[in-house]
């Protein structure tokens, strides 16, 4: 077999490209080069894609004795995942980028190019295994060290993707990796995990995110009395579920406020106390099913578990299909997918560092309500739900496996229209 190994710079696409190689496949080495103006060293943990990175993995490389190639995909990585982060922020959302990178450059732009090239899978160091069900369809499920586990950051991959996929570490520990690594002579055995957004090697979000979008000053409202309790400079600066830097001040009973809601068309942040976040119903759309047919209780549910973050705490629930055009629409702008070209601050340039500034259109706000989209009833609320992020249901009966995954466009407290939160919008009980 043909494999294209990505080889990162770190250890585990190290290894994962070795043992490819000791299974006797034919093994080419490609590292993606996503930056346009990369750093020169790491800082630790502190970003990747660095030069430091490449040399790295040209090293391994040339330890495994396989070709080695620098693949420069700066300009689809800019569109595809840093455009798209600064826009759904600019819509009231919470992103999360290295899902977008493995499904648009990793697993879409990476695999379809090995396949014109005649590679027959993509080899890469996740952590998270493969199988094939009883019916012959692709199971993704988690790795055996939990710890590491990446399935949740692979579950939005469609199983066409996942097909032309190798993940030679999901059974292995990492300590297991690192160990090897020292064995084979690979420099990079002790070299530390990247754990920042690798675009932003310093992990000051909101310090980036008000370099690349317009300040549009705004009130902070308090979400049970309709008060104005303070002002921002910019919606893109919150997310649901943030506690710090809220600029309220003392409050009238002096606990904690935290943002429930943002809606950037008004510019108004909404804040409340913490039990106010917890929700107990979640729409998804851009839903993704693995593992073939669902399986179904009472012709339709899915009972299963769910979780909201890559490392988060998965909750009992379960699932229910719904027609399209179910639930709160969309308000108007909430909705984008990369900069708005000649658009109403789409881009502006006024920053005077010469930045690009990126505001939110609403380009996707019809696709979200034409997709399949899926309702998720928590038997326990949740905290902290925000739009835009992934949520990924875990069966059951095999905890390890993926059942399906999907995009959070709106969070409800309870059934029913009344109580719905969206980016953009806040519908409150009569």
């Amino acid at each position: 077999m043909r494999v294209l190994a990505a080889m990162s710079g770190g250890v585990d696409s190290a290894v994962a490209a070795a043992r490819a190689v000791d299974e006797g496949h034919d093994v080419t080495g490609v590292h993606l080069a996503l930056s346009q103006a990369p750093a020169t060293l790491r800082t630790g943990s502190r970003g990747c894609c660095t030069l430091e990175d490449s040399r790295d993995a040209r090293r391994a490389a040339d330890v495994l004795g396989i070709p080695f190639y620098v693949w420069d995909l700066a300009e689809p990585f800019r569109e595809a995942v840093v455009a798209d982060f600064l826009a759904e922020y600019a819509a009231g959302r919470t992103p999360n980028p290295c899902l977008r990178c493995n499904e648009r450059i990793k697993f879409a732009a990476v695999l379809d190019r090995a396949r014109v090239l005649g590679f027959d899978a993509v080899v890469t160091g996740h952590y998270a295994r493969l199988s094939r069900a009883a019916n012959g369809a692709l199971v993704l499920r988690r790795a055996q060290d939990e710890s590491k586990d990446q399935s949740y950051v692979l579950a939005t991959l469609t199983p066409e993707q996942l097909s032309g996929a190798r993940f030679p570490l999901g059974d292995s520990r990492k300590s297991e990796v690192r160990a090897e690594a020292a064995e084979r002579g690979l420099a990079v055995a002790a070299k530390p995990d990247s754990h920042d957004i690798c675009f932003i090697p310093d992990g000051d979000t909101a310090g980036f995110l008000r370099r690349h979008l317009a300040a549009a000053p705004g009130p902070v409202v308090d979400d049970s009395t309709g008060e104005v309790v303070g002002e921002h400079e910019g919606t893109h600066t919150f997310t649901v579920g943030q506690r710090k830097g809220l600029g309220v001040g003392r409050t009238p009973d002096g606990r904690p406020r935290y943002v429930l809601g943002i809606e950037p068309v008004s510019r108004t942040v909404r804040v409340g106390p913490r039990e106010a976040l917890a929700v107990s119903e979640i729409r998804l759309v851009d839903v993704v099913r693995h593992g073939g047919p669902a399986r179904e209780v009472s012709g339709r549910a899915l009972f299963g578990r769910a979780q909201f973050r890559a490392h988060g705490e998965p909750l009992p629930a379960h699932a229910e299909a719904l027609p399209a055009r179910a639930g709160p629409p969309p308000a108007d702008g909430e909705s984008a997918r990369g900069p708005v070209p000649g658009g109403s601050g789409a881009e502006d340039s006024s920053s005077g560092d010469g930045s690009p500034r990126y505001a939110a259109s609403g380009d996707t706000a019809a696709r979200d309500e034409a997709s399949e989209q899926v309702r998720i009833v928590l038997e326990v609320p949740a905290h902290g739900v925000a739009p835009g992020q992934t949520l990924v249901f875990y069966d059951t009966d095999e905890p390890a496996r993926v059942l399906l995954a999907g995009r959070i466009v709106a969070a409800a407290a309870s059934a029913g229209p009344a109580g719905w939160r969206s980016a953009g919008r806040t519908a409150h009980p009569a």
